[in-house]
């Protein structure tokens, strides 16, 4: 399962997000009861993101984090301030999280003379990718 998380303000082509995941979980052993989180933030929060998780002060495109190795009741919200404990129903495991920074897709975007959706599909596939190493 996916779960798409963004503001209104951000223009997310979400049937493509969802058939570029199963696209890349085709080539993985992931469970129906799998679910994996893609976040759409803006440029302060995933500043803020990467302060705490990277120890670097500027606004990453793209951050993941994976739930893979840890309990099913033990997952981290990336975006809780402190480690707390979620219980997750016994037929869903939360196996990890895709952050990505609307504002930095699009300034991609213009650098590389490329579309805004083709610049998020390539971050969504990098997390993603990411997450499933670990």
């Amino acid at each position: 399962m996916l779960n798409i998380i963004s503001s209104s303000r951000y223009k997310i082509d979400r049937a493509s997000i969802h058939e570029q995941v199963e696209k890349i979980f085709s080539n993985y052993p992931i469970t129906p009861q799998s679910v994996l989180n893609i976040v759409f933030v803006g440029k302060k929060k995933m500043n803020q993101y990467s302060r705490k998780y990277k120890g670097e002060d500027v606004a990453l495109p793209v951050l993941s984090f994976s739930y893979l190795n840890q309990k099913e009741t033990d997952s981290v919200k990336a975006g809780s301030e402190k480690t707390e404990s979620v219980n997750v129903a016994e037929e869903e495991k939360v196996i990890g999280e895709v952050i990505i920074c609307y504002p930095q897709a699009v300034l991609l975007a213009a650098e590389r003379d490329k579309k805004v959706d083709y610049i998020i599909t390539s971050l969504v596939k990098h997390g993603i990718e990411n997450v499933l190493k670990s």
